[in-house]
């Protein structure tokens, strides 16, 4: 598993705690505090927020007390909105929920927005079941379109739900659609970081955790676990390998965000 890269830390940051009624900004020494305690100085903080920036995913604005900071940009915003349904609410997929088909042709001229469309498709979590014809989840629909429609790649793809009708067994099908061995490496690497974690926290009795230490480890948490629900697109149960760690991977955050995320708050709000 990527470790932890300031650019991906400030998105988490966002995601966790920086959507703030009416939009607020975060104050420049906001970010600058909150990233340190998660092991980020302030240069690395800047140019961070300044890729993002330019990315159109931060957009400078002035707090309610005048200081210079940023918010997010309704891009940001819709992107962050589809994540939570991943991340934190992503139902079980149910048998005969079916399958969400993309299947798009980009001219040679502008074989640059092929690349990226195999690259936003392939980290939406879809798999490849032949050149052209990827395939996801029929749950991943909406997302999808929300991402295509940003990206303004929408005018070249189609997007179909059907059932898969054979030759092959489903199962078998979904192995070679998806890598799976490789996503349960990343799902077996999660675990292996924070499952020390989540028994640590378990084996204390303090009643209400420190608000910095839960800050620290929840976002760290939040960050590792937020590129599975990608990798992994959420296949239903009877399709994956028998001892598929993802459900264990998903157990492991949800104890973990049951128990820091609002301890984790109140230092992201500077009173803890």
């Amino acid at each position: 598993m990527a470790e932890h890269t300031p650019r991906s830390l400030i998105v988490t940051l966002y995601g966790a705690y920086g959507r703030r009624p009416g939009d607020a900004p975060l104050a420049v020494s906001e970010l600058i505090r909150l990233l340190h305690a998660v092991g980020v100085d302030a240069p690395s903080v800047r140019s961070s927020v300044s890729r993002l920036k330019r990315r159109g995913l931060l957009v400078p604005a002035r707090t309610a007390d005048g200081a210079a900071g940023y918010a997010l940009s309704p891009d940001a915003r819709q992107l962050l909105d589809d994540g939570d349904r991943r991340i934190y609410r992503r139902p079980p997929p149910r048998p005969g929920d079916g399958w969400v088909l993309a299947v798009f042709s980009v001219p040679e001229a502008e074989r640059n927005k092929r690349h990226l469309l195999r690259s936003r498709l392939g980290r939406l979590g879809f798999g490849t079941a032949a050149p052209g014809v990827w395939i996801a989840p029929a749950g991943l629909y909406e997302e999808t379109r929300h991402t295509l429609e940003r990206l303004e790649l929408a005018p070249y793809v189609d997007l179909f739900r059907g059932d898969h009708l054979g030759f092959a067994a489903t199962g078998e099908a979904v192995a070679r659609w998806w890598d799976l061995e490789a996503i349960a490496r990343l799902h077996l690497d999660f675990l292996a970081q924070q499952e020390p974690v989540l028994r640590s926290w378990e084996a204390r009795r303090d009643a209400v955790p420190d608000p910095e230490e839960a800050y620290r480890d929840y976002l760290r948490a939040l960050d590792s676990w937020r590129q599975l629900p990608y990798a992994d697109p959420g296949l239903p149960e009877e399709l994956l390998p028998k001892d598929w760690p993802g459900g264990r991977s998903a157990e492991v955050f949800g104890l973990l965000h049951a128990r820091l995320r609002d301890a984790g708050a109140l230092f992201a709000a500077g009173s803890g």
